[in-house]
């Protein structure tokens, strides 16, 4: 009896040493093998390209989407704040295309091993939008499986959503398309429009001119309720929403809108201060 025991026990050690059975006090561990970090979905990378290492510190803090300016430069996607700035070997494809294929194939389809859902890489256009726009493409066409993808009115999700904002002219030929890979970057004025959110994924708007609270002493009940209407708008019509503009320094005013803004339900949260948002949001985790 105790010989088939100590058989059984061998044979349960061997198949959790070759990943098909856990032991007793192994399931986490198997778990975090399984998957990475938790995500925060909910987080923003304002100017990502400003950071000492672009995309990768966002992603060391588990950031869910990051942001790239981009200048059209003689054919190639420069990518900067200003003009003044531009550096030829900062391309989009060098900081953030090239990145991110290696590590979705390192990771077996995702940027984050074991999550699924797309991270969003916003890419603000500085030159003009239409032209622009139309070189990006070309570009985003190199990445086969990489993007979402909106085909003759289907989404077909990728490891990543590539969603275009900075100067509009760049919606009418993104709206011309029957198959593109990125989404358009709307603003409050589009909130309840006829575009759907397959056209117009994120809301996007600066908080500024559209609310008079910074998070010092109380958020006026007026400016709630806007703020909860317009999440609420946003979300029944599929379309995620985001404000940039927002106090950005440590402290109490900070954390305060912060708290509402999740709240209200924002999708993103905008920050140039990666560890800073990364751990408010591991403080406000749901139970």
């Amino acid at each position: 009896m105790a010989l088939t025991t100590r058989r059984r026990a061998l044979t349960t050690l061997g198949a959790a040493l070759a990943g098909t059975v856990a032991l007793p006090g192994t399931r986490a561990l198997a778990g975090e093998r399984k998957h990475g970090p938790r995500p925060l979905w909910q987080a923003h990378a304002h100017n990502d390209y400003e950071h000492r290492r672009p995309l990768f510190d966002a992603l060391d803090h588990r950031f869910g989407s990051v942001e790239a300016d981009i200048f059209l430069v003689g054919g190639q996607l420069l990518v900067a704040h200003e003009a003044s700035e531009l550096d030829p070997t900062r391309t989009l494809e060098s900081l953030y295309l090239d990145p991110l294929a290696a590590r979705v194939k390192a990771n077996h389809g995702s940027v984050y091993r074991g999550y699924r859902k797309p991270i969003q890489l916003l890419i603000d256009i500085k030159t003009e939008g239409s032209s622009t726009y139309l070189e990006l493409d070309r570009h985003l066409r190199r990445y086969k499986h990489l993007f979402t993808t909106y085909a003759h009115g289907r989404v077909v999700p990728g490891p990543v959503t590539a969603v275009i904002s900075g100067d509009r002219a760049a919606r009418t030929p993104m709206e011309a398309q029957s198959v593109r890979r990125a989404f358009y970057d709307g603003r409050l004025a589009d909130l309840g429009s006829a575009a759907p959110a397959s056209f117009i994924s994120l809301i996007s708007d600066n908080w500024t001119l559209n609310f008079t609270w910074l998070g010092d002493g109380p958020f006026p009940d007026a400016e709630r309720q806007k703020l909860h209407g317009i999440v609420r708008a946003a979300h029944a019509r599929g379309q995620q929403v985001r404000f940039w503009a927002t106090p950005d320094v440590a402290g109490p005013a900070r954390d305060a809108l912060w708290t509402e803004l999740l709240a209200a339900g924002v999708d993103y949260l905008n920050t140039d201060d990666l560890a800073g948002l990364e751990a408010f949001l591991d403080a406000h985790r749901p139970a």
